[in-house]
């Protein structure tokens, strides 16, 4: 190869690599946490046995003296990416669904506290608003989470 060939196949090869280009990427930890399953569970009546059942195992057990605490978490993740040469722009959205149930030392439960929000990513870059109130809203619906369940 002439150098001047070699000086062709390098400029060529520097335009591809400053090109512009996009990235996109979604992420997941932990299995999905049903809203219609927290919502079975009975204070004053359930077990931690039984919500383990309807549940599955917790993602963190707290011990609270002779209480406990039982943690489930669900999260996604949405990135986005572009690429222009020098200047990378990158906007990552993670929204999570965390359940806490607490039991008190006969292991029956006493009290619930959720949030449902996993569904509720965006990709966007950083100059976009991925918490437009609208979107959340109709997300929600489809859901099935009513007003308590934020």
């Amino acid at each position: 190869m002439t150098k001047k060939q070699l000086l062709a196949v390098s400029a060529a090869l520097l335009a591809i690599l400053t090109l512009p280009s996009c990235f996109l990427a979604r992420g997941s930890v932990n299995e999905p946490i049903r809203a219609a399953a927290v919502a079975s569970l009975t204070t004053g009546k359930s077990t931690a046995a039984q919500c383990v059942q309807v549940l599955g195992g917790p993602s963190e057990v707290i011990q609270l003296g002779k209480r406990s605490a039982y943690r489930y978490d669900h999260t996604i993740s949405k990135t986005a990416q572009l690429y222009l040469g020098i200047v990378n722009l990158t906007n990552e959205d993670s929204r999570q669904d965390r359940v806490w149930l607490f039991f008190d030392e006969d292991n029956v439960l006493t009290h619930i506290g959720s949030t449902f929000s996993s569904h509720r990513p965006e990709y966007s870059m950083p100059w976009g608003d991925p918490y437009d109130p609208v979107e959340r809203i109709n997300k929600d619906s489809e859901r099935g989470l009513v007003e308590g369940h934020k």
